[in-house]
Order: structure tokens, then sequence, then C-alpha cells
């Protein structure tokens, strides 16, 4: 696998996790162990500012969550506070306060699909470019 960065932004970019194994294609893995199941993992990166300036607050991020993503998985999910970096045209660093959601869920095109919508709506709503998505396999317990 090539050894890459990835950015919290600024790449319209899905970045696939072993390819040959996403959890459409994945039929035949070897077995999760006793008592946890396999499912999808989406980690979606949202990065905040725009043009170095923040756009979207915690009262914007709240009403975000609350309208696009819980609908969406509303069995549950995590957000974690991180801290995104990228380089802009000029080669210059760039970072900025980036909020990460890890979801898990049952393999197949229908979470594939609600990421997408997620990341479409996070853009046209805060005039994002971006929205980083990665999709992997993982087994779980709930």
């Amino acid at each position: 696998m090539n050894q890459r960065v990835l950015c919290t932004c600024a790449m319209a970019v899905l970045a696939v996790l072993t390819p040959a194994k996403t959890p459409e294609s994945r039929a035949g893995a070897p077995a999760c162990p006793d008592g946890m199941k396999q499912v999808a993992e989406y980690r979606l990166f949202f990065g905040r500012s725009k043009e170095g300036v923040e756009v979207v607050d915690d009262a914007a991020w709240r009403a975000f969550l609350e309208k696009e993503v819980t609908p969406r998985f509303p069995g549950g999910l995590t957000v974690l506070d991180a801290s995104g970096q990228w380089r802009d045209e000029a080669r210059t660093p760039v970072r900025e306060r980036t909020k990460l959601i890890p979801i898990l869920a049952d393999p197949g095109p229908g979470g594939m699909r609600r990421t997408k919508e997620i990341a479409e709506a996070y853009k046209r709503a805060f005039g994002q470019e971006s929205v980083l998505r990665v999709i992997g396999t993982a087994c779980a317990s709930f």
C-alpha cells in the first residue's frame, strides 16, 4: 500500500483502506472472533474553517449533526474533536479545528450512500471544498 499523508480537507477524496477488501467486496473474509461481527467502518473528517476563518462554530456543528448526521445513523455514533492540517496551493501548512466521526455500520451500499450524502450536505452548508471519507472493515461487538 502506498504511504500517503491524507489531509482533513482541501482534497475531494475518498480514501479506501485495503481497496480489495471494502465492506461490499469482503465476502469470504476470515470470520471475526466469537462474540463479534464484521462491520463497515466509516470515518468522516470535517474541517471547520474556510480561508483561514472558522465558519463552523459549535452551535452550527450541533445543528448540522442533529439535522444531517443523526437521522442517517440513528443507532449511535461518536464525535471527536481533532486538529487538522494540510498544505495550501503555496505549500503553506494550514491548520484548523476538525470534527471526526467514526461510524460502525452493517456492510453494504447504504452506509456508503449515507456518508456521501452527509459529506455533500456539509460542503453545501458551509462552503467547504471537501470532506475526507475513509472506509474500512472492522470486527465489533455492541
